[in-house]
Formats: structure tokens, C-alpha cells, sequence
């Protein structure tokens, strides 16, 4: 390929650079080693992948050709092999790709491979909002990247980029047992619930600052987007089949946390259980559902977990606009677990286990122990209280985890 050929790209790739912000950069970023010479970002659409790769190259690359960001959905690459675009930029002083929404190039695995094995020298950073297909393409990968996952913002994060005030993340340690001293430090400066009940309606996606009104409606596409092009760009699937996932994520978004009759569903669904199962999956992992099981159990060999959730509250009132408290006040509780990385099961008494030891139940500022009474580390996660006691924990500190 000629290098003029090239020129749209890099014109493309400045443009984009100029125009991020770097006001606000996540926590991930000082976390990634950008040394390594392949490294995969993960996420669910519309958590700030884009954002995060495009603010690396600005900082990192200003006023150079060093560097060069595709986005491999762009028409340009509809006839003009990726491949081709990369070695010619190599072959001119090139040394770093960013190579964005992978999952929109046939063998896209492959291609990351043959461009890492043939040029020693390029540094790859690759981006997708499929978590499927990434996972199940590791075995050709694993060995060479470093891979990271991008949750959507944590209530911490959300304080800080409305400007409220910057806090530094508690460890789950701190968090039962010194929560009472760390919410004295944020509610001498904040009043914190005020802004808790804010982020739970509309701050879990960055987007949430540039559609103002719209913004469930922009969920709404962002899951419209995930179900009708990402889920069919890594996988045969028919256009029925979208539309039953679409169905069965409102009918248990509708349900939520109680998993209604499985098997009438599949039957409302017109589909058997091994397709029912293999839609919970994908809506799982496009981070649409949170699946809650026990400790024992597997999603490959259950019929049912034992609670389903939409993943994130934001979700669930895109969805559900007259979503329960209790059940936004779960939703949050366990997205933000699972976001810091905590594994979370259903316990045999109690809402949440988490990492197999300290158990949770999660209520209003009512909440008595009488269902945990007891029972060893247990703890209660309390709503509309600022600075809790004892194992009773403010509900929103939940979200200060990363």
C-alpha cells in the first residue's frame, strides 16, 4: 500500500486525538503497563474503551505519526485490507497500533496474531466490546497479551468526574472494618446521599454527560447496538433469535431479582432450554444480565441460576422505569462487587457472598440482622444512611471499591 493512501487514516486518527478530553481518565489507565507489547481492553459497550486508547495516544504520542489509531468498523477498511494499513505504517517509522472494536474484523484473532508475530517491533493495544468472542479466541492470545477489563464508572469514579470531590478507593478490608472513620472524612465535605440516588438513575455509563435527557433512551440503543450488530458480528445468529433475547431480557428485567419459571419461559420464548441457556449466557456476558448462582453451581450444567439482575441500575431503570427500590439497591450492591473484582455467590442465608466469606444483606435504613442473626461475618449494607455502625455499612460505600 501506498503511503498516500494512508493519509485519510492518520487525518482520521488526529482528529480523534485532538478531540478527546483528558479532563477526566479513568482509573484503569495508570493501571495498564502500556510497555507490553499486546494488550487487550475489554468491556461492555459503552464504558469508555474508546476514550481510554484515544487519551493514551494523546498523551503519550502528541504531534507524531508515531502512533496510529483504527477503528476497524470505519468504511475506509471495507476495502482496504487492515493487514496492508499496518505494514505500510510500520514501514514508515510506525511503532504503535490501536487497533478499536476488533470484533468487527473477520478473524480478528488471526490478524492479531500474524501482525504481532510479523512485526516485532509494533506495539498492538486492541479494544472489544464483546466479551464472548474475546474469551473464547484467548487460547491463541493469552500466552502473548495483557489483558484488562473496563467496568463502567464506580460511584467513586462518577464523584470525581462531576467534580464533587476526589476520593481515594477503599479496599474491601477498610470497608468493614474502618467504614465508619472513611465516611466521616467524604460526609465532612459531601452531602453523599444526594448525589448516590443521582448516580444510581444515570452515572454508570461516561456517556451519561453528553445525552443529558436522552439518557435512558441512549441505553436503550446501546443495548439495541450490543443484541443487533456486536452479538451477530462474532456470531451466526438469526434475526428471530434477537428478537427472543430482546424479550427475554425485558421479561427478566420486568422480574428481577425473583427468576420466574425458566421452563415457561423457554416455552413463552418458543425455544428449548440448551437455546434458552446459551441466550442467558450471551446476555450475561454482554453485561446486560448478572447472573446470580451458589457457590456449587455452574451455568454450564444448571437450569437456572438461583437470582437474575439486570447488571447495573442504570439498566434497570432504562428497562424498568418503576424498577423497585430493593431491587436497584441490589443491583447496585452486587455490580459494584464484581466491577472492584469480587466474586459474588448466593448465599444459603443473606442477599450476597462475597469471595466465599463475608455475607451480606442488603435493605433501607430499617434493616435489622433478624435474617443474618448469628451467622459469622456477617454485615448489613444499608441505604439512606450516611455514616454507619458496627457491621451496619452505608450502602453507597459499596461503590468506592475502585
Amino acid at each position: 500500500m501506498e503511503m498516500n493512501e494512508m493519509n485519510e487514516l492518520y487525518e482520521i486518527s488526529a482528529r480523534r486525538v485532538r478531540n478527546v478530553s483528558t479532563k477526566y481518565i479513568r482509573y484503569l489507565y495508570t493501571a495498564i503497563d502500556w510497555e507490553n507489547r499486546l494488550i487487550s481492553l475489554r468491556g461492555a459497550r459503552g464504558t469508555g474503551k474508546t476514550t481510554l486508547i484515544l487519551q493514551r495516544l494523546k498523551k503519550a504520542f502528541p504531534n507524531t505519526q508515531q502512533a496510529l489509531y483504527l477503528s476497524l468498523d470505519h468504511l475506509w477498511l471495507k476495502t482496504h485490507p487492515v493487514y496492508d494499513a499496518i505494514e505500510t505504517h510500520v514501514q514508515h517509522g510506525g511503532t504503535h497500533v490501536f487497533l478499536d472494536e476488533v470484533h468487527y474484523q473477520e478473524d480478528w484473532a488471526k490478524l492479531i496474531k500474524s501482525i504481532y508475530d510479523d512485526f516485532p517491533m509494533l506495539h498492538i493495544v486492541y479494544t472489544g466490546s464483546s466479551l464472548l468472542k474475546i474469551q473464547q479466541a484467548q487460547a491463541d492470545l493469552s500466552r502473548r497479551q495483557a489483558e484488562y477489563d473496563l467496568p463502567g464508572l464506580s460511584f467513586r469514579e462518577y464523584l470525581e468526574m462531576e467534580g464533587i470531590g476526589h476520593f481515594q478507593p477503599v479496599s474491601l478490608e477498610d470497608m468493614l472494618k474502618n467504614h465508619v472513620e472513611y465516611a466521616m472524612r467524604i460526609t465532612e465535605e459531601i452531602s453523599i446521599l444526594k448525589y448516590f440516588h443521582t448516580y444510581l438513575g444515570s452515572g454508570y455509563y461516561p456517556f451519561y454527560r453528553e445525552v443529558h435527557s436522552g439518557y435512558e433512551e441512549r441505553i436503550q440503543q446501546v443495548i439495541n447496538q450490543i443484541l443487533e450488530s456486536d452479538y451477530p458480528s462474532v456470531e451466526n445468529v438469526s434475526y428471530g433469535t434477537i428478537q427472543k433475547m430482546k424479550k427475554m431480557l425485558m421479561i427478566l428485567s420486568e422480574s428481577a431479582p425473583q427468576t420466574p419459571n425458566m421452563s415457561g419461559l423457554y416455552r413463552e420464548l418458543e425455544t428449548d432450554r440448551n437455546q434458552g441457556l446459551k441466550m442467558l449466557k450471551v446476555l450475561s456476558e454482554a453485561k446486560l444480565l448478572a447472573l446470580l448462582s451458589s457457590e456449587s453451581a455452574s451455568l454450564k450444567n444448571m437450569s437456572r441460576p438461583e437470582k437474575i439482575y439486570c447488571d447495573n441500575p442504570n439498566i434497570m431503570y432504562a428497562l424498568c422505569p418503576d424498577a423497585e427500590t430493593g431491587c436497584i439497591r441490589e443491583t447496585f450492591f452486587l455490580n459494584q462487587m464484581r466491577s472492584a473484582g469480587f466474586k459474588v455467590t448466593y448465599p444459603q442465608n443473606g442477599d450476597f457472598l462475597v469471595e466465599g466469606k463475608d455475607l451480606f444483606e442488603v435493605g433501607g435504613k430499617g434493616k435489622t440482622f433478624a435474617q443474618i442473626r448469628d451467622l459469622p461475618d456477617s454485615h448489613l449494607a444499608v441505604d439512606d444512611t450516611e455514616i454507619g455502625q458496627g457491621h451496619r455499612i452505608p450502602l453507597w460505600m459499596a461503590g468506592m471499591l475502585y
